[in-house]
């Protein structure tokens, strides 16, 4: 099969099958290897990706029946500094034995500084592999999101040429908004979902247990998640493209909006996180979408009548 070289084609212009498997193939090589070279950046700069998924975690500091036992120890160091101290002022010692006595006391009162400083949470790996694997899932999961754009246009320049010129001029304009959104999404999940989600799972009966964070199941859930907001964001794009296409309108989707609630709620639940803060989190936004498509749908509506009017 003879390369197929990547151009536009036009909606009038006849392809042999031979030509469209040569594009097909040609795009696909291209965005395998854009793919590829994302993926070696982000595996280069997986330590710093890993770093930017701790910080919900090390934000939090959980308290357990070792790290309570291990705080006395910082206060008794304090005392003992401060006992020392007050020995070093006694008239009764020696200047040498005074020196000495503010020596210690200083010691004592780094060490319970030190101490008392809490240490930044990061996830445990329990595997010999494990590393590797997860900076390797990482990057991966890192180089899809960077890389959608370029997927969305390789996969928009093979179909349009099927499709009327009126009618991509309508759809393009959603093309455009869907990798926003889809940025918009995961950027929800990270700062106003993750947080929460993971204080709450990692706080609740704090005390009771020695928390320790399996770094495979931790990662998962937060790429899972920024994931699947990423593509709930899509919801205004599908359902302005069905408005376009004339299956749906503005007074359906209000006519419709309790059995949206319910079936935006079913979906919200099915979504990675079974605890209620994150559930609520996740499903909130959705009812917003639907609230701002019916809006966008409705303008669209009136411009379209508006256009309908003076072309009569």
């Amino acid at each position: 099969m003879e390369a197929f070289p990547l151009r536009a084609v036009a909606h009038d212009e006849r392809l042999t099958l031979t030509e469209h498997l040569g594009e097909l193939r040609a795009r696909l090589l291209l965005s395998v290897t854009v793919l590829a070279v994302l993926f070696a950046g982000c595996l280069w700069q997986s330590r710093s990706l890993l770093h930017v998924l701790n910080v919900p975690l090390a934000q939090i500091t959980i308290s357990s029946p070792a790290e309570g036992a291990r705080g006395e120890l910082p206060q008794a160091l304090a005392r003992s500094a401060s006992a020392f101290t007050r020995l070093a002022h006694a008239s009764s010692l020696a200047p040498a034995d005074q020196r000495a006595a503010l020596n210690a006391a200083r010691s004592l009162g780094a060490a319970s500084q030190t101490l008392s400083r809490p240490d930044a949470r990061a996830p445990i790996t329990l595997g010999l592999g494990e590393p590797f694997a997860t900076s390797v899932t990482v990057a991966f999961a890192f180089a899809l999101l960077l890389g959608l754009p370029f997927l969305l246009f390789q996969a928009w320049a093979f179909i349009s040429p099927a499709i009327a010129p009126a009618e991509r001029r309508a759809v393009r304009p959603l093309l455009l908004c869907a990798p926003a959104l889809f940025a918009i999404g995961v950027a929800f999940a990270y700062f106003l979902v993750l947080p929460p989600a993971v204080r709450f799972l990692q706080g609740f009966n704090h005390g009771a247990f020695d928390v320790m964070v399996q770094a495979r199941a931790y990662y998962r859930f937060e790429l899972m998640t920024m994931l699947a907001l990423g593509a709930m964001f899509e919801i205004p794009v599908v359902l302005l493209a069905l408005g376009r296409a004339g299956i749906l309108s503005s007074a359906a989707l209000r006519r419709h909006r309790r059995y949206a609630i319910v079936g935006l709620s079913v979906l919200g639940a099915l979504l990675p996180g079974t605890d209620p803060v994150t559930t609520l989190l996740e499903t909130l936004p959705l009812f917003g979408l639907y609230e701002a498509t019916i809006v966008l749908l409705r303008l669209s509506e009136h411009r379209r009548d508006r256009q309908q009017a003076l072309s009569a």
